[in-house]
């Protein structure tokens, strides 16, 4: 299985397109320093097709209005505390603002989530979204420095990650516990054989002074800044280490900033249960019967039902792989973070009770980053390595054990699977770098800071911490009474005129705003 802790910081945003594939049937290595970076001109040419390690598929298309997109790359250094030492490449993709010249505030730069996710890939997939955004604003974004085309960190090849993802993730007794802790640590090994060079150097801290550089290659004074899950947490690192060049920023779908890896997992265990719960009663409150439970909890226990006959027994799945508990698990994880999921988790549901598990599958390749010719993006390495440099914490299957009881009782579906996810970072050769991020951000001027009531992954409590976190005087709160992983996505005219209003115009809302 990957990494859960990632499900608490991925956008749901590449899922949908990935998925919609599934079910239908320019990085630069490590160069020698040479001279300043920060007054490097960025090359703009049209996009090529997305590599493997962002997830393959067609270049970019037009925009509806004619407008192209354009990818460069920015060189920055390999160490921040080198800069004049070796450099990489970051592959960044932009599209023009279409309004009049002298309306135009800057460039909007977005973060999607992850941490792993290819920018480059998203944005564009979704730009449509955000047309109203690009009138006054050049809409960028980047593969962060281990993702995509920004030095990808690589580790397993896809043989293997087939073999990895279909490993039992929720050990039952001791062969178990051993074999997915040997399997963590083949991983991990395969990292650092992989990618030794890299693995020190993909700290958010990190990412963050990329950010800082790209503000000045572009041209802006501050950074303006749309965040979506890991990427709001990113935008507060970014804010605490340069609170006076914060322009302005959006954080949605929050990262709680003051849990360790072990609490943002169990609080991600209430978060993914919680919508599970919704997706049961909205299920059965539908007009017509819910065909996978008469009753809330009936749709419940026939998922559990479902995960712990396919623990015993896995049934067929996307030929020639086999839909197991964990495969399973993934994908009805997946389908939560979206409303518009839950139609093909209810199909998945129906067809995996019948023996057909390729719908479900599907739901966990689109987690996975894997596509329908077999090939991974590098989502799940860049993921396991952001996250395993970033955090401090390293927990081992005994400590697992003692923490299970807390996170069945958080969420008997998913306590498992997401308790387990903790042993990740076992063995890793680099240390993580501190419990939590620091995001206080004195000086820093209003961000504005969404939180879904109904999200899995980001649950809703961790907007309000974050706002805490970055200052009173600085983060303003709004609360979306939502489904799924987001708010400004879910296109709520109420949260789309708040955030539009505070890019485009400057208008604050006032905190404690709610829409729904």
């Amino acid at each position: 299985m990957p990494n859960p802790a990632r499900l608490r910081a991925a956008a749901p945003a590449a899922t949908v397109v990935l998925l919609s594939s599934l079910l239908a049937g320019c990085g630069d290595s490590t160069a020698d320093g040479n001279g300043d970076v920060t007054r490097q001109k960025l090359s703009w040419r049209d996009c090529p097709a997305p590599s493997q390690a962002q997830g393959g598929g067609a270049a970019p298309s037009p925009l509806p209005d004619g407008g192209t997109w354009q990818c460069a790359t920015m060189r920055a250094p390999l160490d921040w505390d080198d800069p004049d030492g070796d450099t990489i490449g970051i592959a960044l993709i932009r599209a023009r603002a279409s309004g009049a010249a002298d309306r135009r505030i800057g460039s909007l730069i977005f973060n999607f989530g992850g941490p792993g996710g290819s920018g480059v890939t998203t944005l564009p997939a979704f730009g449509d979204d955000y047309a109203k955004l690009r009138t006054r604003y050049d809409l960028v974004s980047f593969d962060p420095r281990g993702v995509g085309r920004s030095a990808p960190v690589e580790c397993l090849d896809d043989r293997r990650l087939d073999a990895y993802f279909q490993q039992d993730a929720t050990p039952d007794d001791a062969a178990e516990r051993t074999a997915l802790v040997d399997n963590t640590e083949e991983f991990n090994a395969a990292c650092e054989k992989n990618s030794k060079k890299m693995l020190p150097h993909v700290a958010t801290t990190d990412a963050a002074r990329d950010m800082d550089l790209m503000r000045q290659v572009l041209g802006d004074d501050k950074l303006h800044y749309f965040g979506i899950s890991y990427g709001t947490e990113l935008g507060g690192v970014y804010a605490h280490l340069f609170p006076k060049k914060v322009g302005r920023a959006v954080f949605d779908a929050v990262v709680d900033p003051t849990q360790d890896s072990g609490q943002g997992s169990l609080g991600q265990a209430r978060g993914f249960q919680r919508a599970l719960d919704n997706y049961a009663e909205n299920c059965v409150s539908q007009t017509e019967d819910c065909p996978v439970g008469d009753t809330a909890q009936d749709v419940k226990n026939r998922i559990a039902a479902l995960l712990k006959k396919l623990d015993r027994e896995p049934i067929p799945g996307i030929s020639p792989r086999r839909l197991t508990q964990t495969a399973a698990t993934s994908g009805i994880a997946q389908s939560l973070y979206s409303k518009d999921l839950w139609e093909y988790l209810t199909e998945g549901l129906e067809q995996a009770y019948d023996g057909d598990g390729r719908i479900l599958m599907a739901l966990a390749d689109a987690l996975n980053g894997r596509g329908e010719n077999g090939e991974y993006s590098n989502i799940t390495a860049a993921n396991v390595a952001i996250n395993c440099a970033d955090d401090k914490p390293r927990y081992d299957a005994a400590y697992v054990r003692k923490k299970l009881p807390e996170f069945r009782a958080a969420s008997p579906l998913f306590g498992d699977y997401l308790a387990w996810s903790m042993v990740s970072c076992t063995d890793w050769a680099v240390a993580g770098a501190v419990d939590h991020p620091d995001v206080s951000a004195p000086g820093a001027p209003p961000i504005l800071v969404i939180g879904n009531t109904g999200d899995p992954a980001t649950p809703y409590e961790g907007a309000g911490k974050m706002v805490d976190a970055l200052g009173s005087d600085v983060g303003v709160e709004l609360t979306y009474k939502g489904q799924g992983h987001g708010a400004y996505d879910s296109k709520n005219t109420c949260v789309r005129e708040a955030v539009d209003g505070y890019l485009l115009d400057g208008r604050t809302p006032k905190t404690g705003t709610v829409c729904s």
